[in-house]
Parts: C-alpha cells; sequence; structure tokens
C-alpha cells in the first residue's frame, strides 16, 4: 500500500477513534474508572505526545528548509534578474484569490442567511479584541535585524528577505559564490532526504494528532452553529474545487484535476496539523517533486504563501460578518460589504506573521464596518474545526498560485506535472519509485 493512502486511512481512523473517544467521554458508558485510564493514557497520554512530537518533528524541518531552499532559488533567479517579476505575480495572485474568497463566502452567506432565527445566541456572548499592529510596523518587521534570532523564531518574511538577499550576493559573488552555491545545493538535497525519512511516520502522526483533536473538540458545537458551520463548509469546498481549477485552467491551461490529485498528501497534512507553517516541507516537496515547479520558484511561493496566503480565514471572516451582522439585526449595506472585502484582503498582507492573525483579522473587519466584536466568541466554538478544512484549502491555493507563476515563467516541468505515475513526494527516504 502508498503512504498516501496509509495517510488516509490512518486520518479517518484517527477521526472514527478521536469520535469514540468523546462519546464515552461525554456519556460516561464505562464508568469513570475506566473513561479516565482512557482520556489520561490514550488521549492526552500516548495519542497526544505521539502527536506533539510529529508536528515538532514537521516544524524543525521548516526553517532550514525554507532557508537553504529559498537561497538556492534566489541564486538561480537572480542570474536572470527575475525576482521583482516573481514577486509581483506572485503577491498580485495571492490578493487576487484572497479577494475572491471573501467575495464567494459573502454571496453565499447572504444568500443562505445563516444568521437569520439565530438570535438568542448573541445574549451572554463576550470578546476582548487584540489591538491589531500598525502596516507601518509590520513593514519595519519584515526586515531582520538579527537573521538568528528571526529563524529560531521561525519568522517566515524575515527568513525571506533574508535569504533572497544571501543568494542574491551569492550569485554576485564569482567563484567564491559558485562553491558557496555547490555547498547549499548539496545541502538542500540532504534536507529534502531528511524529510523523505520523517514521512516514513507520517502515518501514526496523522493518526494521533486526529485522534487527540477529535476527542477533545467532539462535535457538539456543531448543532447549535450548523448554519454557519454549513455555509462555511461549503464556501472553502467550492473556492477549493471551484475557483482554483478555474484560475488554473484560465491562467496556465494545466488540467485542475491532475493538480488536486498530486496535491493529496499535502491535503491530508494540512488538516491534521491544521497549521501551514507546519505543513511547508510537505507542500514544498509535493509541488517540486508532484507538480514539476523550479524549486527557484517554489521555494519562493510556498514560504510567502504560507505567511500571506489566507483564503480559508477570509471565507472565515465573510461569512462570519453576515451570520453576525444577521444575529444582532445590523444592516451594514452594499457599501459595508465592499468595506469588508477591501479590509480582509488586505489584513492578510498586513497582519502576516503575527500569532492568532485570524482573529485579528476578522476583529478589524467587524471593527470596520461598525459590528460587535462579542459576535466572535459565538463563531469560536466551531472555528478550531474550521480550521483544519482551512488549512487545506490555503495550502491548495498556495500550490495552484506556485504552478501558476511556474508556468508563466518558464520553469515548469510540465511531463512531471502530467505524469500520473510519477515519485509521490511522500517517500519512505530510499531511492526508487514508491506507489502513492
Amino acid at each position: 500500500m502508498g503512504l498516501t493512502k496509509k495517510i488516509v486511512l490512518a486520518m479517518i481512523a484517527g477521526i472514527a477513534v478521536g469520535l469514540i473517544s468523546n462519546l464515552l467521554n461525554t456519556s460516561q458508558l464505562l464508568g469513570p474508572g475506566l473513561t479516565g485510564f482512557i482520556n489520561n493514557y490514550l488521549t492526552n497520554g500516548l495519542f497526544d505526545i505521539v502527536g506533539r512530537i510529529f508536528i515538532a518533528s514537521l516544524k524543525l524541518m521548516v526553517v532550514p528548509l525554507v532557508l537553504v531552499s529559498l537561497i538556492c532559488g534566489a541564486c538561480a533567479l537572480s542570474e536572470g534578474s527575475r525576482v521583482g517579476v516573481l514577486a509581483g505575480k506572485t503577491l498580485l495572485l495571492y490578493l487576487l484569490t484572497t479577494a475572491a474568497a471573501i467575495t464567494l463566502a459573502l454571496v453565499l452567506a447572504l444568500v443562505i442567511q445563516p444568521g437569520v432565527g439565530m438570535e438568542h445566541l448573541a445574549g451572554d456572548a463576550s470578546f476582548e479584541a487584540q489591538p491589531s499592529p500598525p502596516l507601518s510596523e509590520v513593514l519595519v518587521n519584515i526586515f531582520p535585524t538579527n537573521p538568528v534570532d528571526a529563524m529560531a523564531k521561525g519568522n517566515m518574511l524575515q527568513i525571506i528577505v533574508f535569504a533572497l538577499l544571501m543568494g542574491y550576493a551569492i550569485s554576485r559573488s564569482g567563484k567564491p559564490g559558485q562553491r558557496i552555491a555547490g555547498f547549499f545545493n548539496d545541502l538542500n538535497e540532504v534536507i529534502l532526504r531528511m524529510v523523505g525519512v520523517l514521512m516514513v511516520f507520517a502515518p501514526y502522526g496523522v493518526f494521533a494528532l486526529l485522534a487527540t483533536k477529535i476527542a477533545q473538540l467532539g462535535f457538539d458545537a456543531i448543532p447549535q452553529l450548523a448554519k454557519y458551520f454549513g455555509v462555511v463548509l461549503l464556501a472553502l469546498l467550492l473556492h477549493a474545487l471551484g475557483v482554483y481549477p478555474l484560475l488554473l485552467k484560465l491562467l496556465s491551461g494545466l488540467s485542475p484535476l491532475k493538480l488536486i490529485k498530486k496535491m493529496r498528501p499535502a491535503m491530508v497534512f494540512a488538516f491534521s496539523t491544521a497549521s501551514s507553517a507546519a505543513t511547508i516541507p510537505v507542500t514544498l516537496q509535493t509541488v517540486e517533486k508532484r507538480l514539476g515547479v523550479d524549486n527557484k520558484v517554489a521555494s519562493f511561493t510556498i514560504p510567502l504563501g504560507a505567511t500571506i496566503n489566507m483564503d480559508g480565514t477570509a471565507i472565515m471572516q465573510g461569512v462570519a460578518t453576515v451570520f453576525i451582522s444577521q444575529l444582532y439585526g445590523i444592516d451594514i449595506g452594499l457599501v459595508g460589504y465592499l468595506s469588508v472585502i477591501l479590509t480582509a484582503t488586505l489584513a492578510s498582507i498586513g497582519t502576516a506573521g503575527v500569532p492568532g492573525v485570524g482573529l485579528i483579522m476578522l476583529a478589524m473587519v467587524l471593527q470596520q464596518v461598525g459590528l460587535p466584536l462579542e459576535g466572535i466568541a459565538i463563531v469560536m466554538g466551531v472555528d478550531r474545526l474550521l480550521d483544519m478544512v482551512r488549512t487545506a484549502v490555503n495550502i491548495t491555493g498556495d500550490s495552484v498560485v506556485s504552478t501558476i507563476v511556474a508556468k508563466s515563467e518558464g520553469a515548469l516541468n510540465e511531463q512531471t506535472f502530467n505524469d500520473d505515475n510519477y515519485n509521490s513526494v511522500v517517500a519512505d527516504g530510499r531511492d526508487g519509485t514508491t506507489a502513492s
């Protein structure tokens, strides 16, 4: 059985075990003693430990992989002076997909009206918003004063800037630069092999993560917010399976079905971890090895996308804005909804790299149109469940943008993209082919 199938089976098994554990915990069907044993030694014990170790291992690879891969890519890009063009295309496409995402969410929410008849939920909610940083501060903080500190803290934007500068300098340093470039290319191969070795344990990590998460969350909050939950989920699926394929077909002429099929391993990882940053090693490898995107493009577009591409979050904000406005009986009008689109799109860059960015962005949007922030506390009940789907949507967007940009730059191996039997990224750490 291929590793991708193992991961999918592990995901299904993890969800099933998590639901059973949650059901046993809430019903006390097995008695307090046995239920306590399951909670303490399995759900919050073994499963939690394995899941956390797996996430830590993924995060371990993020900074070295992004730094080294981007330095290699910047060296190649600098030779043709394409850095500015590449950055412009990438940024424009990420803004376009985010604007499309929130527009789709607003339209669906206005048609389905998830907040109508739910006014009773508005009673006791309270929420204290964290202040959003000024745009000037965000722009200044993109440039690192200490690259080692940026790597220690995992500040992706600062790492990207440092790696681009380093790669550019290496490409302009003659023979010394060639020797350093050779070292980084060799180091890149070693790090990629480390990722391959780590993937052997992926099914166990995915199972443990989902079993723990579902056992803790359950689906208790969904019945009350079923309509809101359903609209967000529908918008996420339409964006991932409708907007992205359309964009890919129009701008590159490539097959959307092949891209979605080849991105399945990364989507499963993103779903199970609910973290675009933790999924960077898998996304980057998948885009390069399975879609055929050249490293000089992927090494820039994927880390940048993990930081600023927030289509899933934008969809949540669009639906939540309509939901909260209907909940409190406040009509913000056409101008208000246009303001939501603009604010959320720009905020995806303006709050990049800030902890808790999703809630900060939603608070900014609600403040912009005069809606009560207390509404955030209501939708938070199901937000963590939706976060897993949002992350899978986000990394799909990263792959689509990377493929479009690579095709436009002549940096896409179309034979690899169209080859259904191409070696899977989630390989077992050995040479040769692995079925997926």
